[in-house]
């Protein structure tokens, strides 16, 4: 696979130069060089894409528009290297975004992945629209670290630049960038000032960011799409998670369509894998550029599945607007976009926020836990961040983090889902995973499910089932307080199924199933825990209680043994059946029982619909034909009739019987003993 430029652009003499200098001798060192992805964030012609050239030589703007115009209209990228404190060299990688209001949905597309941010703010205009509207979205994603800095130094005289200066250091005090903790620094992209000291800054902030989690289920939010011609599809993006090698299987969602990779590259070089925190091409096999575009998702295949809602920890800027119950919103996270609508859980901790028509909504600068439906399904985990914009006009709301991708589909009170949102947000993975059994009652928690829910993977799940304290049903777990729910369920309807039926002998498995509605493998598990526990028994289809087999009356007790008599005496010229009841003394359902009683213990046997001989006398009847086998090894109706003194009406069926039974097969008239 060629080299593919991520920037999407031609190099300049400079740039290849120190693309050279900076490029490792091998993709084994990539893999183990600390790569940081920086973003920039700032109004309209602040000099964002200015600055990231002159840290690295590469001109992040790569669209002829953007060149005629003069302004970023479209995410751009550069990579360089840098010293770090330690002596080690970083791999940065830069994500250019555009400042004008107009293209702040772009800016979002870009944003999305990086570890710090440069607040770029021109010392001849200051702090503008867009730097304040940037600056909201990198403190709503959470973004934990960056750089102020003041760009075009060399406009500006040493009092202005100090009076700039001043108005950035007030404007982002207390802030992740109070300027105690991130110094600002001046620079000009025209003269180079500022320019090492930026460089010697960018090292030391990102030898503290936090390394990305290689060891992860794999996720590449697609920023761009395009076809090299001799390769095919091409994607690139910023890998926020996992590891990506060379031949494995993806999907790319929201539509799961499966690919394979057939070649990596990281910052433009080639590899066999690319690991979080890298900006990453991909040569896909398998899928079309009409297949994929920006906002689209590859991950980990058969982990995960797309959402059409999430449940959400939702903040609004104290600047924002209200928001209503069941706003339409614009959603963003990573690269993706689609419309949204908000509907607020009531908190019962805080303020009760309703408009003067009673209706709930979101007081500026206020939380709350929400549930956001989709235009379209994503792919969103736990712990996404997302910015939510207006719907018209469109400017930013607020943001959140994504707490539950999988909603339950039941309604739930909303103290309840706020309880298990809370856990969802400040809980340990096992307090997380618990909660997530829980509250699906006796449905449960598939051990598969587990991944795509929690985002780990297979054996972590399995590891941290094991801990948590579950009940494991065949791969399928239950909380403890479920499970002894269906234990119950069971018991009463089985003592209820005894008290209506006290001549049956039991309930079948799937009529008891179906009755207490349990899924089987929780079912089956239950069945065999209360067997354990000596509640009740189990014989072959059959289920009663222990103690609560069939329960008889006397004139029941003294109407069974007649019938069985009455078959047993008779032979193989038995009586009819309705004979038999005729003289009983129970009613005839209880009568009809008591013969499915004797049926199911194969006291008596019935051969046909009218038929029924007693069990001693069919055993009697195979022991004489089995005798006949060694002096007339076949035998006819005639010779049956004459053996068993029985007529027509009764040899045919017995004939029959000693068939299906393989004691007899038919040949013609005749039947051959086996």
């Amino acid at each position: 696979m060629p080299r593919i430029k991520i920037s999407g652009k031609r190099s300049t003499p400079t740039s290849k130069a120190a693309d050279k200098s900076a490029r490792p001798a091998g993709a084994s060192i990539l893999a183990l060089m600390k790569s940081v992805i920086i973003g920039t964030a700032g109004h309209i012609d602040h000099g964002k894409t200015a600055l990231v050239k002159a840290l690295t030589g590469i001109d992040a703007d790569r669209l002829e528009e953007e060149k005629r115009r003069g302004i970023t209209i479209d995410i751009g990228f550069a990579h360089c290297e840098l010293p770090a404190p330690d002596g080690s060299r970083i791999r940065l990688g830069f994500v250019d975004v555009p400042g004008h209001e107009r293209f702040v949905r772009n800016m979002l597309a870009g944003v999305g992945g990086i570890d710090l941010v440069l607040l770029v703010i021109a010392a001849d205009e200051g702090i503008k629209p867009q730097t304040r509207e940037h600056f909201d979205i990198c403190r709503l994603l959470a973004i934990p670290r960056g750089i102020p800095v003041l760009t075009k130094s060399d406009a500006v005289d040493a009092e202005t630049l100090g009076v700039v200066r001043v108005e950035v250091e007030d404007y982002l005090r207390g802030s992740f960038l109070d300027p105690a903790k991130s110094p600002i620094v001046a620079v000009s992209s025209l003269t180079g000032a500022g320019i090492d000291e930026l460089k010697s800054a960018l090292a030391r902030v990102a030898s503290e960011a936090t390394t990305k989690n290689s060891a992860s289920l794999a996720r590449l939010p697609i920023d761009r799409v395009f076809t090299m011609k001799g390769f095919g599809t091409v994607v690139t993006g910023t890998l926020v998670a996992g590891t990506i090698r060379r031949d494995e299987e993806f999907e790319a969602f929201p539509a799961g369509q499966r690919v394979r990779v057939r070649g990596v590259q990281v910052h433009g070089s080639s590899a066999e894998a690319a690991v979080a925190g890298q900006r990453t091409a991909l040569n896909l096999v398998g899928v079309s550029t009409d297949d994929l575009a920006r906002g689209m998702m590859l991950a980990t295949a058969g982990s995960f599945h797309s959402t059409s809602r999430v449940d959400v920890l939702l903040t609004l800027l104290p600047s924002a607007k209200p928001l209503k119950d069941g706003a339409r919103v614009h959603f963003h996270a990573y690269t993706s976009e689609t419309i949204a609508e908000a509907r607020l859980y009531e908190t019962k901790h805080e303020t009760k926020h309703e408009t003067k028509h009673g209706a709930k909504q979101l007081k500026p600068g206020d939380e709350t836990y929400a549930q956001l439906r989709f235009a379209e399904p994503l792919l969103l985990l736990p712990g996404d961040r997302f910015i939510v914009r207006q719907f018209s006009p469109v400017v930013t709301l607020g943001g959140g983090i994504v707490l539950d991708a999988s909603p339950a589909t039941r309604k739930q009170r909303a103290e309840d889902t706020n309880a298990f949102l809370k856990i969802m947000r400040d809980g340990s993975p096992a307090e997380v995973l618990a909660a997530r059994v829980a509250r699906r009652g006796v449905i449960g928690l598939r051990l598969n499910d587990i991944p795509g829910e929690m985002n780990i993977w297979p054996e972590e799940a399995a590891k941290l089932a094991a801990n948590a304290g579950l009940v494991d049903c065949q791969q399928m777990l239950v909380a403890p307080a479920a499970f002894a729910i269906a234990k119950t369920d069971v018991l009463q309807a089985l003592k209820k199924f005894h008290d209506a039926n006290p001549l049956v002998a039991g309930m079948s498995k799937e009529e008891l199933r179906d009755r207490v509605n349990l899924g089987p493998e929780l079912f089956y598990r239950v069945l065999e825990k209360l067997a354990e526990e000596k509640k009740l028994e189990v014989a072959g289809e059959l289920v009663h209680l222990s103690g609560r087999g069939v329960v008889m009356k006397d004139e029941e007790a003294e109407s069974k043994k007649i019938i069985e008599q009455a078959f047993a005496s008779a032979g193989l010229k038995v009586p009819s059946l309705k004979e038999v009841l005729a003289g009983l003394k129970v009613d005839k359902i209880r009568a009809q029982k008591i013969v499915t009683l004797l049926l199911r213990d194969k006291i008596l046997i019935k051969i046909s619909e009218e038929l029924l001989f007693h069990q001693t006398a069919l055993t009697d009847l195979r022991l004489k034909i089995a005798a006949l086998k060694s002096t007339a090894p076949k035998i006819d109706v005639a010779h049956f009739k004459e053996m068993t003194g029985v007529s027509r009406k009764y040899a045919i069926p017995l004939l029959e019987y000693l068939d299906r039974e393989r004691v007899t097969r038919r040949v013609g008239d005749e039947r051959v003993i086996l």
